[in-house]
């Protein structure tokens, strides 16, 4: 694929679904193309882009295989910990009764679950609400469901928390409604859609490495003035902000970054 034929294919994808894959790092992005054109048969990219444009079905097939959707619950524990332990108590002391909190880039949903299971331990003293968003809509139609295959569960989900919070039919558990209840699904493409504001906390873990250095700057940009002031940014266990008083944060904890600047 040269360069050429790459910058007109994405440009293509562009105008038909609104995703800006020129965002993602360049080489990552074009092994992944390359495999979705061999697999699917199609001779070269502009075969593929004329396919994507007649065929629906196609379409959310292509863009579900090149938003990557990973996620598992407690991804990292030891960092949910520290979370659960240490950054919820000092928000939950100044948020006045409220806590706003904001699970970016979502996928099936077992972030937004994992932080509401967590929260749910400070009702009825505190109010709160999760949006989990993602650009996906089949991945967010799934987690809206809140159906997960029962080992991927007891893998993963503390013994406690999976008592009190999964019913289990065959090889399927579900989150109770008591924590669906709290999570409120949303589309939204970080690279091109306005930010909430006014948040006390945001989860987003593992998608920025995918992103440019400059779409990354841009987003942490964006991610401190969504933020109140003292509001945490929680990324992922390869994301170390470098330099993050660039971005009007200050560390609080390893991956933990909390908005200091107005």
């Amino acid at each position: 694929m040269d360069d050429r034929d790459y910058t007109q294919f994405l440009a293509a994808v562009k105008r038909l679904s609104g995703v800006d894959l020129a965002q993602y790092k360049q080489q990552q992005m074009r092994r992944r193309l390359a495999s979705f054109r061999d697999r699917h048969g199609f001779a070269d990219f502009a075969a593929l882009a004329a396919a994507l444009k007649r065929d629906d079905h196609l379409l959310r097939t292509f863009l579900d295989y090149v938003t990557i959707n990973v996620s598992s619950f407690f991804r990292n524990p030891d960092q949910w910990k520290v979370l659960e332990t240490r950054i919820l108590p000092r928000l939950v002391r100044e948020g006045g009764g409220t806590l706003s909190c904001w699970s970016a880039a979502c996928s099936t949903g077992e972030e937004p679950y994992s932080l509401a299971m967590l929260l749910l331990r400070f009702r009825p003293a505190v109010r709160f609400e999760v949006l989990a968003t993602d650009i996906d809509a089949s991945v967010l139609a799934r987690a809206e469901e809140g159906w997960y295959d029962a080992a991927k569960v007891q893998e993963e989900v503390p013994s406690a928390l999976r008592e009190a919070f999964f019913r289990q039919e065959g090889n399927h558990m579900r989150v109770d409604e008591r924590v669906r209840r709290c999570v409120r699904f949303r589309r939204h493409d970080l690279l091109a859609d306005p930010f909430p504001t006014g948040l006390d906390l945001i989860v987003c873990r593992n998608v920025m490495i995918y992103f440019t250095d400059e779409a990354k700057d841009r987003l942490y940009r964006q991610f401190h003035d969504a933020l109140r002031p003292g509001g945490v940014l929680f990324v992922g266990s390869t994301e170390q902000i470098f330099s993050p008083h660039r971005y009007g944060f200050a560390l609080e904890a390893p991956f933990f970054y909390r908005r200091v600047t107005a």
